[in-house]
């Protein structure tokens, strides 16, 4: 019997002394310079059409990591992209060319192409519900908030990468996808066993 997958929650490390720190994603042909994009449409799990640049600035700016959240959204560097090709995961991520203040490298923002039920609700620390209560009836039943998230491995199927149904801030990754980006070294990355 082979052994079950294991999850993780991939993360930016806050913690690194001297980083640099992304700002909120803008549309870069912006007529005032301010117009901000929609970031929750990186949560959907499809591909997305993005009919007009994004760039993203830097304040503080710092040492630039190969993973890094702006607004809880992932942007890596074009040595992630070239880690995911040669995973096979091309099915599995779609990757949206950005521009960052002050970079003459390859940017991108990391979109997930899947969103799947298989939050483990009786593993998982604490789950939150939308109630009557809380006035809206169109989240009633739905997630309110996940500590300590886990994974039913048994409800993920071959998917590598993904968000979790009904609480997709998180990015979840498997083992073998945490296992290749150390190996590489990628920086910026924190992982937590979901």
């Amino acid at each position: 019997m082979t052994a079950q997958m294991k999850y993780y929650e991939m993360h930016d490390n806050k913690y690194i002394p001297g980083r640099w720190h992304l700002r909120m994603p803008l549309h870069e042909d912006a007529e005032d310079g301010e117009e901000w994009f929609d970031i929750w449409r990186f949560t959907e799990g499809r591909v997305l059409e993005i009919e007009r640049p994004i760039r993203l600035s830097v304040k503080p700016a710092g040492i630039a990591l190969e993973y890094t959240e702006s607004v809880g959204i992932p942007v890596v560097h074009r040595r992630v992209v070239s880690r995911f090709e040669r995973l096979g995961f091309q099915k599995e991520v779609q990757f949206i060319p950005v521009d960052i203040e002050g970079q003459t490298e390859p940017w991108f923002i990391l979109n997930a192409l899947q969103v799947i039920r298989c939050i483990d609700d009786a593993r998982s620390e604490e789950v939150f519900y939308w109630q009557p209560e809380d006035g809206r009836p169109e989240k009633l039943g739905g997630y309110k908030n996940v500590r300590g998230l886990k994974v039913d491995p048994t409800k993920v199927g071959d998917a590598h990468i993904f968000r979790p149904w009904g609480w997709k801030v998180v990015l979840v990754v498997s083992e073998y996808v945490k296992q290749a980006m150390e190996a590489d070294g990628i920086t910026g990355i924190k992982f937590i066993e979901a």
